[in-house]
């Protein structure tokens, strides 16, 4: 996963990426990372903590965000789960009211599947592959190929950037 993809307010990846497995029938669910259960964590059992990895690189240490941090990928793998509700097409009569306000039974005829979970993995892998395909497009748009890490500083800038002075020190 490309570092730098999304946006910390408008287009966040994690944003879209809800918003896309939402949109897939019976979803009513979806947790990016840790999810619901980072709820129930501490702020130092969350935080994905950063080192600098044997080959210079910046690594984290867990992945309790999923790989997205304020909008915006880390590099770390993408990790979103979703729940699906059970179908409503089930072969028992269920009790509805017609268009009239009279209460019926209404009873599901015909070859209907149990489960319609099996069916949403590769749609939910291929809404995924989208979003980030759609994020990489934008991201390329924007900044071009300029990779989001290492930062490089140009040869004739200092090492530390002199902060402005403010109008209280003078």
């Amino acid at each position: 996963m490309p570092v730098g993809l999304g946006a910390p307010v408008y287009g966040k990846l994690d944003a879209d990426l809800a918003a896309a497995l939402m949109g897939i029938n019976a979803v009513k669910g979806v947790e990016i990372g840790a999810g619901f259960e980072a709820a129930a964590l501490s702020g130092e059992e969350n935080a994905d903590e950063m080192r600098m990895g044997n080959d210079g690189a910046p690594r984290f240490l867990s992945n309790q965000a999923g790989g997205v941090l304020g909008g915006i990928s880390t590099g770390q793998p993408v990790v979103a789960r979703f729940a699906v509700k059970p179908t409503s097409s089930i072969l028992t009569p269920r009790a509805t009211v017609t268009r009239f306000g009279e209460e019926t039974d209404l009873l599901t005829k015909g070859r209907h599947d149990p489960c319609v979970g099996i069916r949403a993995v590769p749609v939910a892998e291929a809404m995924v592959a989208c979003v980030i395909a759609d994020h990489y497009l934008r991201h390329r748009a924007q900044v071009g190929d300029t990779p989001a890490w290492p930062f490089t500083r140009p040869a004739d800038s200092p090492e530390q950037v002199p902060l402005p002075e403010s109008k209280a020190s003078r």
